[in-house]
């Protein structure tokens, strides 16, 4: 078992010191604490055979690992992501998952995401190569970004287990075992995910042609001339095809596309280390090409103009 932490690290840029702490052992990501003055945070990482259990508790912050911290060629993982304290929110595959303390969410590090938390916050990680998950789990890119519910089918079983096991590699677990019950943590985690979204096959094959389209979107939503026209045509789908995967989600592709550059942009209005940045160029920076047509969809998304949804935004975050 090994454990990192903040402490001991100088207050003078401790968080970047703790980026590329974390990134030495996990990935690249980037932490910003709510509190820019107090931040601190603890790893503890131990290994179960193939599989590596890791434990992050941090006080309030967000956690962000952004297309420029995805390098190619880097190892790629599965992380089967378990809150055992505070809540959060996670970004991920175009989804938005609102977690509570026995919620589960798959996160694929291969791709970008997003999580924060107001509160002091632990997650349980159990990250796992692709290759051996999709023993178990044939297409876990279905369920990258999605809340599994503690109360749903045998999520509370299986939290449980991954509880027990993050506290039993601390003290060892005897070697001749160790795959098997890594084994058997990945089949328990596997079949809860079946039970909990169901493993239809034609419906399924649907699924995974859908989220290749949100992956391509996700990936190139910065550049404003992303359209369904030019996802199609990357895809090689027919549009009309297209317009049918898609419309699984009960959303227009294009309206997909409006929506996330908007929340894109709304949270980083709501991000302190954004606040020197013009609203123009945060809209330009989500593929907006035009002042006028992005404050006239944030206020149809919003209900607010970007300039007042800023301000108290940013009040929120220095008064926590």
């Amino acid at each position: 078992m090994e454990t990192l932490s903040t402490a001991g690290l100088p207050a003078a840029g401790r968080t970047a010191a703790w980026n590329a702490l974390y990134a030495s052992r996990m990935s690249r990501v980037g932490f910003m604490p709510r509190d820019q003055s107090h931040f601190d945070a603890e790893l503890r990482i131990g290994q179960l055979g193939p599989v590596k259990l890791a434990r992050l508790s941090v006080d309030s912050c967000s956690i962000e690992r952004s297309p420029g911290h995805i390098v190619h060629p880097s190892p790629r993982l599965y992380s089967f992501m378990l809150q055992t304290q505070g809540q959060s929110t996670f970004h991920h595959c175009g989804n938005e998952a609102h977690l509570s303390e026995g919620d589960f969410v798959l996160c694929d590090t291969g791709q970008p995401h997003y999580w924060s938390a107001r509160d002091p916050s632990t997650i349980i990680m159990v990250r796992v190569e692709p290759a051996l998950l999709r023993e178990y789990l044939p297409t876990p890119e279905l369920f990258c970004g999605q809340r599994l519910g503690h109360a749903v089918g045998l999520t509370d079983t299986v939290a449980a287990m991954v509880r027990s096991l993050a506290q039993r590699v601390e003290t060892g677990i005897d070697a001749p075992y160790e795959e098997q019950v890594a084994r058997h943590l990945l089949k328990m985690l596997s079949m809860n995910y079946a039970m909990g979204f169901g493993d239809g096959s034609a419906a399924g094959a649907l699924r995974l042609r859908h989220n290749d389209i949100v992956r391509h979107v996700e990936d190139h939503l910065r550049d404003p001339q992303l359209t369904p026209a030019s996802v199609a045509e990357a895809l090689r789908l027919s549009p009309r095809y297209l317009r049918t995967i898609f419309s699984i989600s009960g959303e227009r592709l294009s309206a997909y596309i409006l929506r996330r550059r908007l929340e894109e942009c709304a949270r980083q209005l709501g991000n302190p280390g954004w606040n020197a940045h013009t609203l123009a160029e945060i809209a330009f920076s989500w593929g907006f090409n035009s002042p006028a047509y992005f404050t006239r969809c944030f206020r149809d998304r919003f209900g607010v103009a970007p300039g007042d949804y800023r301000r108290p935004a940013l009040q929120d975050r220095a008064e926590d």
